[in-house]
């Protein structure tokens, strides 16, 4: 089973996708983290990442989805892959869509996390990052130190109150074409009402897939 998250930022898709890919025992396949595991491995696809980024550039679409065909074609995602920031504009939707048929597979469905901007205003307002590791936290205030490596705390800038509320209309303006395709295209779209606890969350996320599944 296939399934791509979507949700703004703050919405707690890092949080689900994780708890999802071990109740479905697959991997969840992040953008970052594949485009990172390519560039390490120095995989012809990951040199040509690797020289976007350094030009300062972003990454073309076709080179984050030749690296996702790659992801999704390997054993441990044999029996499916949740895919979390992997789909943000309609030509990605597109290009996902051929490299899924292409392994003879598809999209099962989109889970869309859906809260409101008071309180994802709330959740990234209050939010520091290590400045060395970039791991996020949440109630730790500027200038503590990391418990992983040992780097400041910092708060980003697109964390501010007037950044936060641009990053959400620009994903408004991204998703709702996205939202719109996969629905032309039969694909089911699961609204998960993504506030509340982590807990609860999850016992939303699980009980609309089973209607899904089932």
């Amino acid at each position: 089973m296939i399934l791509v998250l979507l949700g703004p930022p703050g919405a707690g898709k890092g949080t689900q996708g994780d708890r999802l890919a071990a109740s479905l025992k697959v991997p969840r396949i992040a953008t970052g983290d594949v485009l990172r595991a390519a560039v390490l491995k120095g995989t012809p696809l990951g040199m040509e990442a690797k020289a976007a980024m350094d030009r300062g550039d972003l990454v073309p679409d076709e080179v984050i989805l030749g690296i996702m065909q790659e992801a999704l074609s390997a054993p441990e995602a044999e029996r499916g892959a949740i895919l979390d920031g992997v789909v943000r504009t309609v030509p990605q939707a597109e290009g996902l869509a051929r490299v899924t048929a292409t392994l003879g597979r598809q999209v099962d469905a989109v889970l869309l996390f859906e809260v409101s901007e008071e309180e994802l205003l709330r959740r990234l307002g209050g939010r520091t990052v290590c400045s060395v590791c970039q791991t996020p936290f949440k109630g730790r205030e500027v200038g503590e130190l990391c418990e992983k490596c040992g780097g400041r705390l910092i708060r980003r800038k697109d964390d501010e109150p007037e950044a936060i509320r641009h990053r959400l209309a620009v994903f408004q303006a991204q998703t709702a074409p996205v939202v719109a395709w996969y629905r032309a295209s039969s694909t089911p779209i699961l609204a998960i009402d993504a506030a509340g606890t982590p807990d609860e969350v999850e016992a939303r996320m699980l009980a609309a897939l089973a209607q899904v599944r089932s």
